[in-house]
């Protein structure tokens, strides 16, 4: 393993179905209900493959060679520090009622404060999740991007506090639903699946509607995440002039997230996400939100493994900011297959003959 002066190690991000062993994992591996199951800095064997699938995981990061002041991911740095208390909040309103939501304004609190510290940076999303957390981590992956456009977009703090507290319970009326469809596909709904599935919506202003700590601006979103500009959305079928703009941010970030983690939908890569954001930019998404949310997200994010269109592989070192598609790569190996001995890296702000062809994942 390759170390600089400094010792510091570099996130890369791998598909297990990839795994060669002897890698080092980069990140703990924790269960459903919090027990640690693999430490970081464990050296990964083939046969861990077939266990890490049994947990619903796809891929994970594993320690790769030196790297300088590499940035943070943004999803799995506030995913660590909100996750335990989202989800002892929302076990606590399955058994108690929604009496003990409230204290999910600390969440939003502390969401953005961390997005607060470095207002300039891409938007990292790690693509690395277990199915036992999908639906706490949904909720906290939602509000944080929403913050992070909100923040970009200049909307005032206190708005934008609500705009995360109805974030992070935009899903809560699935709770109410009693459809069990976790391992399936949108398309392959029955059509009273698909009723019932919609429906959450309602379920969710239902049971917020009469809470007094709540604002109206959290319970718009909780109602409404899924109107699209063109009126195609449920369940009132309102138009774009209809909706607010914390609606608007919600609905691209939830649409966002499900693509990338296959949420009763195929999965999709970062960029294959992005690119049906803002394909359906003025249609199904305001297009103000995705302009926002284009410059705002890295396309990319840091750790992926690439193939640029010379046929070269490299992983993507750091963002530039405002350039989703045009990150730093550290090169890996050549187009014939060899391994780069030294530590070549490549701006492609400045090398505007190379871009990125797809990822390795």
């Amino acid at each position: 393993m390759l170390l600089d002066k400094r010792g510091v190690f570099f996130l890369r991000k791998i598909s297990i179905k990839n795994l060669k062993g002897n890698e080092i994992l980069a990140q703990d591996i924790m269960s459903e209900y919090d027990t640690l199951l693999m430490s970081k800095g464990i050296v990964l064997k083939k046969e861990y493959m077939e266990r890490l699938e049994q947990l619903g995981i796809t891929h994970l990061y594993v320690e790769d060679s030196y790297a300088e002041g590499i940035e943070e991911i943004t999803e799995i740095k506030i995913k660590t520090q909100c996750q335990k208390e989202v989800q002892d909040t929302l076990d606590k309103f399955l058994s108690c009622g929604s009496s003990e939501l409230e204290s999910i304004k600390n969440v939003a609190k502390e969401i953005i404060l961390d997005l607060l510290e470095k207002p300039e940076i891409m938007f990292n999303v790690s693509g690395v999740r277990q199915k036992a957390e999908s639906a706490y981590s949904h909720s906290i992956n939602v509000a944080a991007l929403s913050v992070f456009l909100a923040l970009q977009m200049k909307i005032s703090k206190e708005n934008i506090r609500e705009i995360a507290v109805g974030a992070l319970l935009h899903d809560i009326g699935y709770t109410c639903v009693k459809t069990d469809v976790k391992e399936k596909k949108y398309i392959e709904f029955t059509e009273t699946e698909r009723k019932e599935m919609k429906m959450h919506v309602v379920h969710g202003y239902t049971v917020m509607k009469d809470e007094k700590w709540l604002s109206n601006i959290a319970k718009d979103i909780i109602f409404r995440h899924h109107e699209r500009m063109d009126g195609t959305g449920y369940p009132m079928h309102i138009k774009g002039d209809k909706q607010k703009i914390g609606e608007k941010i919600v609905a691209v970030c939830d649409a966002f997230d499900r693509k990338i983690y296959g949420i009763y939908a195929d999965q999709m890569k970062v960029h294959e996400a992005m690119e049906y954001i803002v394909g359906n930019s003025g249609k199904l998404f305001d297009s103000q939100v995705v302009e926002v949310f284009n410059k705002s997200v890295a396309a990319y994010p840091n750790g992926t493994t690439v193939v640029t269109n010379q046929g070269e592989e490299a992983v993507v070192y750091r963002q530039n900011k405002g350039m989703p598609t045009r990150p730093v790569l550290r090169m890996l190996r050549d187009a014939n297959g060899k391994d780069y001995e030294d530590w070549v890296e490549m701006d492609l702000v400045k090398e505007l003959s190379l871009f990125i062809q797809d990822t390795l994942e």
